[in-house]
């Protein structure tokens, strides 16, 4: 697949597409929690994968380059937002409010409740090794950290969603005592 891709064959780019475009827009919605920055960033990663395809290296994984590529669009953006956000601080301006989620199953709200309350690189670690079932090796190899790294932080990010979820939920349903 790699050498069909740097070769530019349109049939290649494809059948990556049509593998990878579900996983990777589900990744970028639930990090950005908006389907229209999602939809944004997730043009912007095969736009990418089409102009750069000829310079992958004949050994690379798509499905991580495809990933580390959707965390670094995500990324560039939350840098940007933080920018915008200073100026708008120092004019004294609100911020509009981000578009609430109608999240009918309670279990799934607290879930996403959850979420967002943790650190990003909680939520990242999370993301990739859980909703999107990533093996250990392709999401330390897209956050650019080692296996052991990735399961002592995947560890940590579990407990900590875990309290959340017990904190936010005295009377201990089923998910907060699934996260363990």
């Amino acid at each position: 697949m790699i050498e069909r891709l740097r070769c530019g064959e349109p049939a290649a780019l494809e059948q990556v597409y049509a593998e990878e475009k579900a996983g990777i827009y589900g990744f970028l919605l639930r990090l950005s929690g908006d389907r229209h920055c999602a939809a944004d960033l997730f043009q912007n990663v095969w736009l990418k994968l089409a102009r750069h395809a000829a310079a992958l290296r004949p050994d690379s994984n798509v499905r991580a380059w495809l990933y580390t590529v959707a965390r670094r669009e995500y990324l560039s953006l939350r840098r940007a937002q933080a920018l915008d956000l200073s100026r708008v601080l120092v004019l004294g301006l609100e911020p509009r409010d981000a578009p609430a989620d109608a999240a009918a199953d309670g279990d799934l709200a607290a879930l996403k409740a959850g979420l967002d309350r943790l650190g990003e690189a909680d939520r990242e670690v999370l993301l990739l090794s859980v909703a999107e079932g990533l093996e250990a090796r392709a999401a330390a190899e897209i956050l650019g950290i080692s296996t052991v790294a990735l399961r002592q932080r995947l560890a940590r990010a579990r407990r900590r969603l875990a309290r959340l979820l017990e904190a936010a939920d005295a009377s201990g349903s089923r998910l907060s005592r699934g996260v363990r």
